[in-house]
């Protein structure tokens, strides 16, 4: 095993190599722990970067390529079970088994995408210009430009060349930032059956296709999705790309979220930019069916601008611009720590740059074993006994009884 894995990060330990990513931790003390490497070129030398990130934080180091290949091989005997390597020719994916075993899936890159990894793909018709290898080089994404996709092809993101068009550069830029925030919660999907993931208002559906182009082509999960709209048009033509493209996990269904209703486990609730109370009503479906992962993106948060009454905060809230602001960010704020009292940790991130769209928040939640003890009463109760608030998502907690009665009450931490 240790010479199998060794021979193959001596392999691709070159300038060829575009990345490198080991995840899904093998002990509890790594879990959420991901390292990335990619080459870099300081000084006329070829150095190998990692990237470390723990517990919030990232250390880098740099290493020639024999050292670094000793330590690849020493993180994937110990610390993690997966690596996804990339490199100008080919894909790879590496899976450590729980009883020693290796298995090493390798996947070659068709002409158009060798020809894209050069410089062309970034579209400046350089032809053979030399990829750059510098400290700083430009950010290298999960789908890459020059590359053609099939489902960003067919939703009109790239060209059949793997050229992205520019006026949707945006929309590839935010689906490529997507797909981070679903690589950093891989580990805690299951690995051993099928993940079932459920998109609410899924709309046109340009991520819900990345999502499962990413889990299931890339990473090489089973997985089931549905996705959920209330436009018959937009789920008649995504049923329809889902099928010319031979994506047969994936599902489109015209419904409202509040009245879904799905018997079978749900592991992943995602719900991007559904509209005011719909975003409640899917967190809600999420923490009643248990999901062990949640993904949002709330919009147009109007309820508690229309209810919020302190007395305290009247010389500033007397401004109407500045209330709805302050009522949407703290809609936000109550959701993610509702989920923390139903037992996630939960993250409120930054999904895309203000320049491109207000709607910039992403709530992402990972279901945590076992419960922290607290006070009698919460602390979120007593922000919204003090701004005279009542949130949907409050109310259908406590009629659900979704959290349960050991997590119902607790004190944040």
């Amino acid at each position: 095993m240790e010479k199998k894995l060794r021979e193959l990060f001596v392999q691709v330990l070159d300038e060829e190599l575009y990345d490198m990513v080991l995840s899904n931790a093998r002990q509890a003390a790594w879990k959420g722990s991901r390292v990335k490497i990619r080459p870099v070129r300081m000084a006329e030398t070829l150095w190998f970067q990692e990237a470390l990130y723990q517990a919030n934080q990232v250390f880098h180091t740099n290493l020639d390529a024999a050292a670094m290949a000793h330590r690849l091989e020493t993180y994937m005997l110990e610390r993690y079970k997966q690596a996804r390597i990339e490199t100008s020719v080919e894909e790879i994916t590496v899976l450590s088994g729980k009883k020693g075993t290796i298995t090493i899936k390798r996947r070659k890159k068709n002409a158009e995408g060798v020809a894209g990894a050069g410089g062309a793909a970034a579209g400046n018709g350089s032809g053979g210009e030399a990829r750059s290898l510098a400290h700083n080089r430009s950010k290298q994404y999960i789908l890459k430009e020059g590359q053609p996709v099939d489902f960003l092809v067919g939703l009109g993101v790239q060209t059949p060349e793997g050229r992205v068009v520019k006026a949707r550069y945006d929309k590839f830029r935010q689906i490529n930032r997507y797909l981070e925030f679903i690589e950093d919660v891989l580990e805690g999907l299951p690995g051993d059956r099928t993940i079932r993931i459920v998109d609410f208002g899924c709309g046109k559906s340009y991520l819900t296709f990345a999502m499962y182009y990413y889990l299931h082509q890339i990473q090489g999960r089973d997985i089931q999705v549905t996705g959920l709209d209330l436009k018959e048009t937009v789920i008649r033509h995504c049923n329809e790309l889902a099928r010319q493209l031979g994506y047969e996990g994936l599902h489109f269904r015209q419904g409202d979220i509040s009245s879904f209703q799905e018997e079978d486990k749900v592991d992943m609730v995602v719900s991007l930019h559904a509209c005011d109370k719909a975003t409640d009503y899917s967190l809600e479906k999420a923490v009643k069916w248990g999901a062990r992962v949640i993904l949002a993106v709330p919009c147009c948060q109007h309820e508690l601008n229309g209810q919020i009454r302190c007395d305290q905060l009247r010389p500033v809230l007397k401004y109407g611009l500045i209330k709805e602001r302050m009522a949407a960010l703290i809609t936000d704020a109550l959701r993610a720590g509702m989920l923390e009292q139903c037992g996630y940790d939960t993250q409120i991130l930054e999904f895309i740059d203000m320049e491109h769209t207000p709607k910039n928040i992403l709530i992402r939640a990972v279901k945590r074993d076992g419960m922290r003890p607290g006070g009698k009463r919460s602390a979120l109760d007593q922000v919204m006994d003090f701004l005279q608030v009542k949130p949907t998502l409050q109310q259908l907690l406590q009629e659900g009884e979704c959290c349960g009665e050991e997590s119902r009450g607790k004190e944040l931490p």
